[in-house]
């Protein structure tokens, strides 16, 4: 008999560890016939949030972004976005990018599909047009080295210029493969496992992480990552970008 005390989440100040075995659904207005789990929030500290969303049949994903700009990424199944005027079907990979004041709707799902989502308050840049909403394939994209280590492979799924301050990357890690280097900047990550296993290390602190784990980094919280087992690890990323740090 499994002891229901034992988890591997963690939630502290500076990261958090969110495992599948805590997950709690939330109720979200307009989001109905789906079960929604907030895996990241401002009420651990954090400046984005991040849901993990799993779909009935007759679920209906509707709302108005305000000032906030929305990502949305299918992990499996299937499901139709609406957003800006532009109705697409997405499938495994796709995603679609919806800037603030915009209304949009997800519905029509396969039973199971699941999405994962990001929302931040958008902040404006003098001389710099807001971002239109964008459609886009994860396999579509191109994957680059990093650091010229072809074992650890990054792809850039929203454009790098100016106008976005955010970004949302997903990086793939060959068995062994790892970070550079133990990572300590101003940037604030939210992370879910797509695929495969590895160890994290967080601050002083050291994870057994997995497919399905959430990831939260608060800004200068040490990060280090090594893929282990007999596939690559692979995982979605938010951090934000492109602002004065004042």
């Amino acid at each position: 008999m499994e002891i229901s005390a034992l988890t591997r989440s963690v939630v502290k100040n500076s990261h958090a560890l969110i495992s599948p075995d805590g997950y709690i659904p939330s109720t979200i207005p307009g989001w109905t016939g789906c079960t929604v789990n907030v895996l990241i929030s401002k009420e651990m500290g954090a400046r984005f949030s991040q849901t993990l969303i799993t779909c009935r049949p007759d679920a209906a994903i509707t709302g108005y972004t305000s000032q906030l700009q929305s990502f949305f990424f299918v992990i499996n199944g299937e499901i139709r976005a609406t957003a800006n005027g532009e109705t697409r079907t997405l499938t495994k990979g796709h995603y679609v990018y919806i800037p603030e004041w915009r209304e949009y709707r997800l519905d029509s799902p396969v039973a199971g599909t699941q999405l994962l989502s990001f929302h931040k308050v958008y902040e404006p840049l003098e001389g710099a047009i807001v971002p239109n909403t964008l459609f886009g394939d994860a396999a579509d994209i191109p994957a680059s080295d990093i650091l010229g280590d072809p074992a650890v492979r990054n792809q850039v799924l929203l454009p790098g210029d100016l106008a976005f301050d955010m970004a949302i990357n997903i990086l793939t890690y060959d068995p062994g493969g790892h970070l550079p280097m133990v990572e300590t900047h101003i940037m604030e990550h939210g992370i879910l496992f797509l695929q495969g296993q590895g160890i994290q290390r967080l601050d002083q602190d050291w994870y057994p992480v997995k497919k399905g784990d959430c990831i939260w980094m608060a800004p200068y919280c040490q990060q280090w990552f090594t893929a282990i087992g007999k596939e690559p690890a692979v995982y979605i990323y938010y951090k934000n970008i492109n602002r004065h740090p004042a």
